[in-house]
């Protein structure tokens, strides 16, 4: 598929005010049912063949394996022949010395692939051993490099991306869409176990997205990775960052494997024991009922978020202590539950005040405040402008 079929297929997506999806598979499988779920783009990593294989993706940077290898394989035996017209997305590892990149890309393009991004990437690495690796010529330049070459011959290129400098070079190099790379993903049994909460991911992403903002070029703006791992999380980074799009591998293929393997082979375990009827809701509950607690509040949130909200009440909803769920809540989202709700309502708030005709007090009662005074100064506190003016201003742009 041609860069500008991909771009007018991702462009109007975004139009539907849908996020577009892609999708970091490790098997033929995961690609076939991301592809029915409606994934907009397919990457081979060669994380994503590790995790396959029970293991963390930070196997991928280690030598066990050439990853260009397993990449060009994977993608060829296994996903492009279930991924239909999906565009698939080579992850490349542009510092492998043996490669002459030109001639790769080039090789990657003859193969059939529809894209490329820079992965694994050197931009996870810091400290002494990202010094020495510098040192010795590796370094995020030829990543960079990669994505020049590849946008120069009319490849596709999704650069990832983790800091201010990087975004622009990346968009000098001609990169279709800046992914902000947020570090591996948590949660589940192998996450990652350090990942930065929402709050920081917000405000990291944001800074990055405003150097796109300012560019002259119309690239996409997507996240990946970090402490996003549900839609709940990609609802909330939407509406603070305006970011078009979702990237994700654990959250489509590990975790949700982890889960329904373990609970429907516990289930069958236990099949001696129980009626058919209660197994099958045994298997069915392991899969949509057993959220982490943190999950559980955020999900609550976007469910009733219209209604009164009792803190204490959700603590005992959920059957954990209101002080532990109140330190897991900012451990891992960055802000307490009461801001995060305040600024789910509020951004809530906007989206009616933009496309719905209803009267300021009454959008005021559809998030949850009675009081429209109330509601009012908060929303300008959040938004920087009352109700009144948002809605002018929505109705201008």
């Amino acid at each position: 598929m041609d860069k500008k079929k991909i771009e007018n297929r991702l462009k109007r997506e975004k139009k539907t005010n849908r996020q577009i999806i892609g999708v970091a598979v490790g098997a033929g499988i995961t690609a076939k049912y991301a592809v029915r779920g409606g994934a907009d783009l397919i990457f081979v990593l060669s994380s994503g063949k590790f995790r396959q294989m029970g293991v963390g993706s930070l196997a991928a940077y280690l030598p066990y394996v050439n990853s260009n290898e397993m990449v060009m394989e994977l993608g060829l035996r296994e996903v492009k022949r279930q991924a239909q017209d999906t565009p698939v997305i080579f992850g490349l590892h542009a510092t492998d010395p043996s490669i002459d990149l030109e001639r790769y890309i080039e090789q990657i393009q003859k193969a059939g692939f529809d894209g490329i991004n820079n992965y694994p990437t050197i931009g996870l690495i810091d400290g002494e051993y990202r010094r020495l690796l510098e040192a010795n010529g590796i370094t995020y330049e030829r990543e960079v490099d990669a994505i020049r070459i590849a946008s120069e011959k009319g490849f596709f290129t999704v650069a990832f991306v983790f800091n201010e400098m990087q975004t622009r070079r990346m968009l000098d190099a001609g990169a279709d869409v800046i992914c902000v790379h947020l570090g591996l993903t948590g949660g589940g049994i192998m996450g990652a176990k350090k990942v930065l909460s929402l709050e920081n991911a917000k405000q990291q992403t944001q800074k990055m997205f405003a150097i796109c903002d300012c560019s002259s070029k119309n690239v996409l703006k997507m996240i990946y990775g970090g402490p996003v791992q549900t839609p709940i999380d990609v609802a909330y980074m939407h509406q603070h960052t305006g970011m078009d799009g979702y990237i994700g591998g654990s959250p489509f293929e590990r975790t949700p494997t982890e889960k329904v393997v373990t609970n429907i082979t516990q289930a069958f375990k236990q099949s001696d024991r129980v009626e058919s009827d209660d197994l099958m809701i045994k298997m069915l509950d392991g899969v949509t009922k057993h959220y982490e607690y943190v999950e559980f509040a955020k999900q609550y949130v976007s469910e009733h978020y219209h209604q009164d909200i009792s803190f204490h009440e959700l603590a005992e909803i959920a059957h954990v202590s209101p002080s532990h769920l109140s330190r897991l809540f900012h451990r891992k989202v960055g802000v307490n539950f009461r801001t995060y709700l305040v600024e789910y309502r509020m951004h809530q708030a906007a989206k009616l005040l933009q496309e719905k005709p209803f009267k300021c007090m009454e959008v005021a009662k559809l998030v949850g405040y009675q009081d429209y005074y109330q509601f009012s100064k908060i929303f300008k506190k959040t938004m920087g402008m009352n109700p009144r003016e948002y809605r002018r201003q929505a109705k201008n742009s």
